[in-house]
């Protein structure tokens, strides 16, 4: 078996080290056997989304989003789109998730139209929502990340909430929702990065992954005892 990831704007969206998404999915791949390679999707280079299996974009202050969004629009976004809804795995972070929803209108007026890949959108407010945080899917993997953002996120139609708050802000800080998933696209504020810090859910991913690209598949089970004990700990901590 093997899985190829699609890396988008690796040098401009990681954030609080997003690219340790990467190397999660990459090293629990490798320790089953499972033959996997990255390609960086930067600025100007164009790519085919049925090349790839998983795609990962990370999170960016607001002046890089908008930097990109010309670049975005230039074919990365009907690949993106194409991606989704073939069930292709996409991980997003804060600032990329926030790329994925139809537009992001900063506090003071200015409109950010975004892909409009998901129905979603995002209004920036002064002030930032920011600490550990923990929420839930649904099903039933507690995660435990770190949240900094200033844009509210509410969902629209046809998409649902990646998980419900435990503690902390998430989407909005208002109704108890945290990031997005629709088919296997997953949206998240969850900085830190999210996957090491939650192998489960790294696995989740992986999973889905290869079920889309090979049917059914049960991964091997990997010795996590000292990521869970750690994530346990923080979790207690978290929710204190």
């Amino acid at each position: 078996m093997n899985i190829k990831i699609a890396h988008l704007y690796p040098d401009m969206l990681n954030l609080y080290g997003d690219r340790g998404n990467i190397i999660a999915l990459t090293q629990r791949m490798k320790q089953r056997g499972i033959d996997v390679s990255t390609d960086a999707i930067t600025m100007g280079k164009t790519f085919n989304a049925d090349d790839y299996d998983i795609l990962f974009i990370g999170g960016g202050q607001d002046f890089e989003q908008d930097v990109l969004l010309d670049d975005l629009k230039k074919g990365k976004d009907a690949e993106i789109n194409k991606a989704i809804q073939s069930s292709k795995v996409m991980l997003a972070i804060c600032g990329g998730f926030q790329m994925l929803g139809k537009y992001y209108k900063t506090y003071d007026g200015k409109m950010l139209e975004y892909m409009g890949a998901l129905d979603f959108y995002t209004e920036g407010k002064p002030e930032r929502m920011i600490g550990n945080y923990a929420f839930k899917t649904k099903e039933g993997i507690e995660i435990v990340g770190f949240e900094n953002h200033s844009g509210r996120t509410y969902l629209g139609t046809g998409v649902e909430p990646l998980g419900k708050m435990i503690k902390g802000y998430g989407n909005n800080g208002e109704d108890g929702t945290e990031g997005v998933r629709y088919k296997n696209t997953f949206g998240t504020y969850s900085h830190g990065p999210i996957l090491p810090k939650n192998p489960q859910f790294a696995d989740f991913l992986i999973s889905k992954a290869l079920e889309n690209k090979y049917g059914k598949t049960e991964l091997a089970p990997l010795d996590d005892i000292l990521e869970e004990k750690a994530r346990k700990q923080v979790f207690k901590l978290y929710i204190k």
